[in-house]
């Protein structure tokens, strides 16, 4: 995976051999998007206000700890959100809600790990639109949708849409699909409601986002939580099976912790022998992968959380544009 998304971020002469294969899927988006628009796909309108969060690029921008930051400020705002998803990598494929004790291999990493915080229900669909009309019959006081990556999934008609950027790497090389990692033409971004900067430098059109977190919980024994200081001494290892591994491993040199690193594709269906290394005192890991691993953890996993911290100025607009919705 890493060795793709470097191929992704740099042109050289195979790139202009497949720019014409980009040139035919920018065109297919293009004809995709125009027929939602024009009404020759319809749309599902939920009834309730919908917020989409996504990107234009392929790999992980921080989509999912900012709609878990979302939702906890819906509901500090006094509003019952309910989050939606795809469930990528699970097997599930009819719309069903999520438990926290649900099988990643089922309903999907981002899934499970948000319905492990217990903020309020989550749903997954093959179909988002489908999903979050089952969700709001098992579920009528929710009054707000948050779906989490689904800015390409016109059949749900939203009303606010919000395009995560990674401030380290941005767009790449600039091109579409297979000869870049756009999923869109960046011309989609003038079309969002918002647009998120994810750690690096924002542009004056885009929120600030960092993701925070220090402290560690270990995955046998939730009880027991560690700082980062008692890893120092320690032989770890760290494992990111993410979008853009380095953000985690850079996060954890910055927290004063010495690792070897081992990076896997996004979404990997991780096995215990993925894991098994030699002189091995503690693996740390990231939630997302932390659900795929607690069937055959030991004491020497820890999981590290993180929270999105989100300009509040995004939230204030986000009320301001749903506010006149009502059920």
């Amino acid at each position: 995976m890493a060795s793709i998304e470097q191929y992704w971020y740099r042109r050289s002469p195979l790139h202009l051999l497949l720019y014409p294969l980009s040139l035919a899927f920018r065109a297919l988006v293009f004809f995709r998007r125009s027929a939602y628009r024009c009404g020759m796909l319809q749309q599902t309108h939920i009834g309730v206000p919908v917020i989409v969060v996504g990107n234009i690029t392929v790999g992980g921008t921080g989509k999912t700890p900012l709609t878990l930051a979302l939702a906890r400020q819906l509901i500090e705002r006094g509003r019952h959100p309910l989050i939606v998803s795809r469930g990528h990598a699970g097997s599930a494929l009819t719309p069903r809600a999520v438990d926290s004790l649900d099988s990643a291999m089922e309903v999907g990493d981002e899934p499970r790990l948000m319905a492990q915080r217990n903020l309020c229900p989550v749903w997954i669909g093959k179909h988002r639109a489908a999903a979050a009309q089952a969700a709001l019959a098992a579920h009528p006081e929710c009054d707000v949708i948050v779906c989490d990556d689904g800015l390409q999934h016109y059949r749900l008609a939203r009303d606010f849409e919000i395009a995560v950027v990674d401030g380290t790497r941005r767009f790449g090389n600039g091109w579409m699909l297979p000869a870049g990692p756009l999923r869109e033409p960046l011309s989609r971004l003038n079309s969002v409601s918002a647009l998120v900067c994810n750690g690096g430098k924002a542009s004056a059109r885009e929120y600030t986002m960092t993701l925070n977190g220090s402290v560690f919980q270990n995955l046998r024994n939730p009880e027991q939580i560690r700082k980062a200081e008692n890893f120092s001494a320690l032989k770890c290892h760290a494992i990111a099976g993410i979008g853009h591994p380095q953000r985690f491993f850079d996060h954890l040199a910055a927290l004063g912790i010495t690792c070897i690193t081992h990076p896997f594709p996004d979404h990997h269906p991780f096995r215990a022998e993925d894991l098994s290394f030699a002189e091995c005192d503690a693996l740390l890991l990231t939630e997302k992968d932390a659900v795929k691993c607690d069937a055959f953890a030991d004491e020497r996993y820890w999981v590290l959380r993180v929270d999105a911290q989100v300009d509040p100025a995004l939230i204030d607009d986000l009320m301001r544009k749903i506010s006149p919705h009502g059920r």
